[in-house]
């Protein structure tokens, strides 16, 4: 029995020997195509392409500037490590605590990510995670608080992003050592786990051409046109920035006015033709509405000269002509997504100028045009980032990859390092989830559009301030003349709906509706009636100068803001007709979803 054992144990450990081996010889492969990638890039880039030292040189001058109140800060973090110190020494000791610990206001509460049992239970891990998350928070708050109203805003906004992504980085759970769960799936596995994670961080690797591109999800799992943006239609018009694409009706008497979608050109249109259950085209196509979406190119070296108003001209206003001419109507609905939204709303403030009649109304999804606080991207935008990011995009385009890496560092600890856990320490498979594979499907960025983005918009704000010229001619929100449904959505991180309010305000001479949703960016946004989820609210008085302050008279609505904005848009659409069959007089191009989406530049 006991040779049986010691043959057993003996087993188990060369298997852990040669994983660990095997572990260890990928780790070399990975380094070495990181090294290459380097010296392919031509050594070690920019210093600080961020430019996140000059806010943390200044927070580091605001902090030492308020020696009272960083003494206070320090002894309030010191008294609350000593108490949770005693307690788990008691714990350790297996006796009773001497008396409830008062967790204080500052502490950070314990996410998903302190899932696993022996964050509780074990007593090292417990005071481990504890004095993290109390540590963490203290660092946060005081970075937010001390000195307050000595910074400009937009630095200390800065800072306090770099901090909290440094925070985030060194959460316990983020490395083999301590973290139980990565400990306990070695020693059951014998090391397989690292061994299968490693293998999937080099394919990541491979993919990300020496830059680790993180799975969220199992990117075999779906696929465009199959599992996702699957509504019937066909693309009636194409040129090398879009393709025009029109849904087939299910209904057999629809709306005579048609309704025009300009997605965001920052990931791709079929989060609106997600899946049967979550798009919005098919829903709107089963309530009588005649569909029209953008599909724009994954850009490349050949939209180099691309530029915003080629976007408005060769874009937006030749989809507009195109889709009048289709239908035969004189004028049609815009609905807008995120700065899809931002290029529509310079689109009618030149056509409101011009007197041009050819859009009937408008519907925003949390796009901004007003961006003197305009969310955490802002973080990313200043005169040396912006010269950074040109760098980046000598070729003529920004890859894929450099804007989904912006994106996913908003949320490092959902985004980046709960999948470095769970990929390649655990070695699981990350669970097929559709939005995900979405958020993935990345797109590249046209270099003159998108620094024309962040200056002008981000940077400077020069629309609200009214000093943009598009087309040859200035304009400002307030000739955006057509009625006007404007969605943000509540938790929006990417679109506060702050920001969303104070644009909406400026277009004086719209009829407005505007409508708060519950949840975030996509949920709030990609929310169908038949779901159940959420609420928004509506209030019909803008005289209020803050968006909390037009909630206080707010009228809350469970479910879906959907009905509302079909009974908005239906008074407005026209007399029903008889269906419409896709391309009767543009033609078929091929069926929808059109080939410019299916471009990946990860597969390319």
């Amino acid at each position: 029995m006991t040779d049986h054992i010691d043959a057993s144990l003996m087993d188990q450990s060369t298997e852990l020997a040669a994983n660990m081996a095997q572990a260890a010889e990928l780790s070399q492969k990975i380094w070495a195509l990181y090294l290459s990638a380097q010296s392919q890039d031509g050594g070690v880039g920019q210093v600080d392409p961020l430019n996140s030292i000059p806010a943390m040189s200044g927070l580091t001058r605001t902090l030492m500037d308020h020696p009272r109140e960083m003494a206070h800060a320090t002894v309030e973090l010191w008294s609350a490590q000593a108490d949770l110190w005693k307690q788990a020494t008691m714990k350790w000791l297996g006796g009773e605590a001497t008396h409830e610990v008062e967790t204080p206001a500052f502490a950070e509460k314990a996410s998903k990510r302190f899932a696993h049992k022996d964050w509780t239970e074990n007593a090292a891990f417990d005071y481990l995670k504890q004095s993290y998350l109390l540590t963490a928070g203290w660092i946060n708050h005081t970075v937010h608080t001390v000195g307050e109203g000595d910074m400009d805003p937009r630095t200390r906004k800065k800072a306090e992003f770099y901090t909290r992504t440094m925070v985030e980085a060194m959460n316990p759970a983020n490395f083999f050592s301590t973290n139980p769960e990565v400990l306990e799936a070695t020693l059951e596995s014998r090391g397989a786990n690292l061994v299968k994670g490693l293998k999937m961080m080099l394919e990541d690797m491979e993919r990300g051409k020496g830059q680790l591109l993180i799975r969220q999800t199992d990117m075999d799992a779906f696929e465009v046109g199959r599992d996702m943006a699957i509504t019937p239609g066909e693309v009636v018009f194409q040129n090398d920035i879009l393709q025009l694409i029109q849904y087939a009706p299910s209904t057999d008497t629809v709306y005579s006015k048609p309704i025009l979608f300009i997605p965001p050109w920052i990931n791709k249109y079929y989060v609106l033709d997600l899946n049967q259950k979550k798009s919005m085209v098919k829903w709107l196509v089963g309530q009588g509405y005649t569909v029209f979406m953008i599909s724009w190119v994954n850009p490349g070296a050949a939209q180099k000269d691309e530029t915003w108003d080629s976007f408005l001209t060769k874009g937006a206003l030749t989809a507009i002509d195109k889709v009048l001419e289709e239908t035969g109507q004189k004028s049609l609905h815009l609905a807008s997504y995120c700065i899809g939204g931002t290029l529509t709303g310079t689109l009618l403030s030149y056509l409101g100028k011009k007197r041009d009649k050819r859009v009937a109304s408008a519907t925003f999804f949390t796009a901004q045009l007003e961006f003197s606080d305009a969310g955490e991207l802002q973080v990313f935008v200043d005169d040396h980032t912006i010269r950074a990011v040109d760098d980046e995009m000598e070729q003529g385009y920004l890859p894929a990859q450099k804007m989904a890496s912006a994106f996913n560092m908003l949320r490092s600890s959902d985004l980046i390092w709960s999948y470095v856990v769970n990929n390649y320490m655990l070695g699981k498979d990350p669970f097929p989830f559709d939005l995900l594979y979405w958020n993935a499907d990345s797109t590249s960025m046209p270099a003159k559009v998108h620094h024309f983005y962040l200056e002008t918009f981000y940077d400077k704000n020069v629309y609200a301030k009214g000093d943009l010229e598009v087309l040859d001619e200035p304009i400002t929100l307030s000739h955006i003349k057509v009625p006007v449904y404007h969605v943000a959505t509540r938790e929006d991180h990417i679109a506060p709906a702050s920001s969303v309010y104070r644009g909406a305000r400026m277009m004086t001479g719209a009829k407005l509706r505007f409508v708060l949703s519950g949840s975030g960016h996509i949920a709030g946004v990609v929310n169908p009636p038949a779901a159940g989820k959420y609420q928004f609210w509506t209030n019909d008085d803008l005289s209020s100068e803050t968006m909390e302050g037009w909630l206080e008279g707010a009228q809350e609505t469970p479910g879906s803001w959907w009905v509302d904005w079909d009974a908005w848009l239906a008074g407005q659409s026209g007399r029903k007709i008889k269906a419409r069959k896709p391309g009767a007089k543009l033609g078929q191009i091929e069926p929808a979803p059109g080939s410019y989406v299916k471009l990946r530049f990860d597969k390319a």
